[in-house]
């Protein structure tokens, strides 16, 4: 092979390689948009999820799309986006998100033909640090509960008021707290990998912020810091 065609191949495999990156994190950054625009027509609804526990909610896992087919051995599988106030105490501005999975077989039971969006409000920081740092059984790791809908929560039980998790679904139009119990939360490591480009742990991205806010998930991130700019829990539900 001479110098000419050797040079040839190396411009080759240059200029291909931005364009395998790219494909790589398609995936992931489409993921992120589609959970922007999921929790856009959310908040437009309505009675959608009620103000005071938005403004108490320390983090959010959106999980759009997930369909009833979209089965792996032994239950569902959903995949979407956490993204959490800033801060050591989550009190500082809506970070950039790390990229979750939800896996259970009782979620299979709960989907119609269409696809579902999930909507997780995680409401202290006991919560926040058990997603962050390992895979956690809803309603056994994490106290769980559906969430209640309206303007504000209101007349919700002690059961809903004192969960460090409250759900929501999205199916054919209609929005309704709804409990994921026996799913379980996990970081999507290979996913974070892949949109951001080199290998992060959820509390690095989300805590420790060694990566900055993606393109893709700009609107999400300016919906929930116009939505909800300030944390506005309790001090000791921050602790």
């Amino acid at each position: 092979m001479n110098m000419k065609t050797l040079t040839a191949a190396f411009l080759t495999l240059c200029l291909s390689v931005p364009t395998a990156f790219a494909s790589n994190d398609a995936k992931e950054q489409e993921r992120v948009k589609d959970a922007g625009v999921v929790m856009k027509e959310i908040l437009n609804i309505p009675d959608d999820i009620p103000q005071d526990l938005l403004d108490k909610a320390e983090c959010i896992v959106v999980l759009p799309s997930v369909k009833k087919g979209a089965f792996g051995v032994g239950g569902s599988y959903g995949r979407g986006i956490m993204i959490c106030r800033g801060g050591e105490h989550y009190t500082g501005p809506w970070g950039a998100p790390a990229l979750y999975a939800l896996e259970g077989v009782s979620i299979g039971f709960q989907l119609g033909g269409q696809a579902t969006d999930f909507v997780l409000l995680v409401m202290n920081a006991k919560g926040a640090r058990s997603l962050l740092s390992s895979k956690v059984k809803l309603g056994a790791d994490a106290s769980a509960a559906a969430g209640p809908k309206g303007r504000t929560a209101e007349g919700a039980t002690d059961v809903v008021m004192n969960a460090e998790i409250l759900s929501y679904s999205r199916n054919k139009g209609l929005f309704a707290g709804i409990s994921l119990e026996g799913s379980t939360l996990r970081s999507d490591g290979s996913a974070n990998e892949k949109l951001y480009g080199r290998k992060l742990s959820a509390k690095e991205i989300i805590v420790e912020h060694k990566v900055g806010v993606p393109a893709s998930a700009h609107q999400l991130v300016s919906l929930l810091q116009s939505k909800s700019p300030r944390n506005k829990s309790e001090a000791k539900s921050l602790q």
